[in-house]
């Protein structure tokens, strides 16, 4: 299993917000490459990344910091918050981003999905954010009526690779990763699923690894020091 150590950009800064509360952001970094370096050193391969600020008003404002990562370290770079149209796409695969990540757009305009998916094959991710139940949209503001179930069936069907899969109500809350949930979908289907949100112990990394989950990001936990990257690591090969 792959751990994906994460950075949320926002004003060029890596920070982390509280159950994906723009009011509740927590600053960890003035320098983000930084932090992908020592990711690196910890011997991670590839990083997650996300634009908050793109995710709010579908620019790129922090597209140099993602450029730095691609440029200055050996890490796979994925990338999401606000792609939602094929220009941006674009933009990101030709600084050199691995993954890009639709999130909004997957939900909302399913010609959009399927022409990416199309076109750039597994270079497109999909994320996909739960609230009780069914996927959320906009930076986790509105809930669509679409449920868990029905959006990873079309996605499977339509031939998307990797789905990185977050329980808002477990992200950033340091309470465990909702470990139920990822069980049901390793065994549902045969895409790549990443579990984010609420991975807060080497003891969690252990339980997702034995779900032969593709991959598991890591975010506050690894920021407020509760897991070592290094070892998360070790445990997850």
């Amino acid at each position: 299993m792959l751990i994906l150590p994460a950075i949320d950009l926002y004003d060029k800064k890596a920070v982390r917000l509280y159950k994906g509360d723009y009011n509740e952001m927590t600053v960890y970094s003035n320098n983000p490459i930084e932090i992908a370096k020592k990711f690196q050193e910890c011997g991670a391969t590839f990083i997650h990344m996300v634009d908050l600020e793109g995710a709010k008003n579908g620019t790129t404002p922090n597209i140099d910091e993602v450029r730095k990562v691609v440029d200055y370290t050996d890490l796979k770079v994925e990338i999401g918050g606000g792609i939602r149209n094929e220009e941006t796409v674009q933009k990101y695969i030709d600084i050199g981003v691995d993954r890009v990540i639709l999130g909004t757009a997957a939900v909302t305009d399913d010609e959009f999905l399927c022409k990416m998916v199309e076109k750039y094959k597994d270079a497109i991710a999909v994320g996909v954010d739960l609230k009780d139940g069914y996927v959320a949209i906009k930076g986790w503001t509105e809930k669509s009526a679409l449920t868990a179930d029905e959006f990873f069936k079309h996605l499977s069907d339509i031939g998307v690779k990797t789905v990185i899969c977050t329980d808002i109500s477990k992200d950033g809350a340091m309470q465990g990763t909702n470990r139920e949930l990822y069980k049901e979908l390793s065994e549902k289907y045969t895409m790549d699923i990443v579990a984010s949100g609420g991975v807060s112990s080497i003891d969690d990394i252990k339980a997702l690894k034995d779900m032969n989950l593709y991959g598991a990001i890591l975010g506050k936990a690894y920021y407020i020091g509760a897991v070592d990257l290094k070892e998360a690591v070790e445990v997850a090969k």
